[in-house]
């Protein structure tokens, strides 16, 4: 997972720390499930299996002391969560004639692309793994099949009273929107993600306070926007819904196929319950650049050039119990 230089001559090594900077520039606004998982960063030249180091917890001591007796020592003890890494990654053609016909800039603006592209995959890899938790409520009855009404202030609750029962801590840290591993201090909160089909709704919960009244009060990335009680609300187009999963019943509801309702899962988080391998910083891309003109034997003439990126990614739930899926219908605003 290091940024190495091209074997491909003409190349510099320049030339590729620019590419991976402006691949991880834009794949980092991207990307919104990195910001709130435990995240590592892979070490070079290790094996493909990613670990997760977590204490284990002590249970409550119920017995008394006795007097003049030492009590027993107990060991402080971590266990590893494991996971295996996959190399994922993608290529660009260019040929001379778009090259030498398009007044715009191709070869930046592929790279600009390629790295949003990048964020969108480790997005949807990581919305793979958490929207599959095993800890689920509906906002109306007790299947997927039968949703049709939208979220709500009491659904909510019944999430986080779940959360705080099962000792969810709220998120206090997150990776910053910078495209380096650096991490910032937030404002104690459980964190809700969805897709932005639920703005409406979730603007419509009692008691909901919008970004622009925070105050002092600080917004955790462009996408936030709001809070209910505890709960910070972010939203991305990249979070797709259950389509036609459904109530056929559809109450006013979004139905894709006009037949059955789709059916959105707000996932809200505690601290630590779900971890990912990092796409930032120095190594977590490999970029290939290679421009039109350059020729070899396979392209004598230089006709084309390709810009690409390889990177090794991973992620897993660290802890079931923290986390939890409310899957919810949206109104239908037409």
């Amino acid at each position: 997972m290091s940024i190495t230089t091209s074997t491909s001559p003409g190349i510099s090594q320049r030339t590729n720390v620019w590419a991976a900077r402006e691949m991880l520039k834009h794949a980092a606004p991207v990307t919104v499930l990195e910001k709130f998982g435990k995240a590592i960063r892979m070490p070079k030249n290790k094996s493909t299996t990613a670990k997760f180091r977590r204490p284990k917890v002590f249970a409550a001591v119920t017995t008394p002391l006795v007097e003049g007796v030492t009590p027993k020592t107990h060991a402080f003890q971590y266990e590893d969560v494991e996971c295996t890494l996959s190399q994922y990654g993608m290529v660009v053609g260019i040929t001379d004639v778009i090259e030498d016909t398009h007044e715009d800039p191709v070869l930046s603006d592929a790279t600009v692309q390629t790295g949003e592209n990048l964020g969108r995959t480790v997005e949807a890899l990581t919305y793979g793994t958490v929207k599959a938790g095993t800890s689920v409520f509906y906002a109306n009855g007790t299947t997927r099949s039968g949703v049709n009404t939208p979220i709500t202030k009491n659904k909510q609750r019944a999430v986080t009273r779940y959360l705080k029962a099962q000792k969810a801590k709220k998120i206090t840290r997150m990776l910053s929107g910078s495209q380096n591993y650096q991490t910032k201090p937030i404002e104690a909160a459980y964190i809700a993600v969805a897709h932005t089909d639920c703005e409406s709704d979730i603007r419509n919960m009692d008691k909901f306070t919008p970004v622009a009244e925070y105050g002092q009060r600080q917004p955790l990335c462009e996408e936030e926007i709001g809070s209910v009680e505890d709960v910070r609300y972010i939203l991305s187009p990249d979070l797709d819904a259950f389509l036609g999963a459904g109530s056929s019943t559809l109450n006013g509801m979004l139905a894709a196929d006009g037949t059955n309702v789709d059916v959105y899962p707000v996932l809200y988080f505690g601290m630590e319950a779900y971890g990912v391998v990092a796409i930032r910083g120095a190594g977590a891309v490999s970029p290939t650049v290679i421009p039109v003109g350059q020729k070899d034997k396979s392209d004598p003439l230089g006709q084309r050039g390709y810009v690409g990126w390889k990177t090794w990614f991973a992620s897993l739930i660290l802890n079931q119990t923290w986390m939890a899926r409310l899957e919810v219908a949206v109104s239908d605003l037409e």
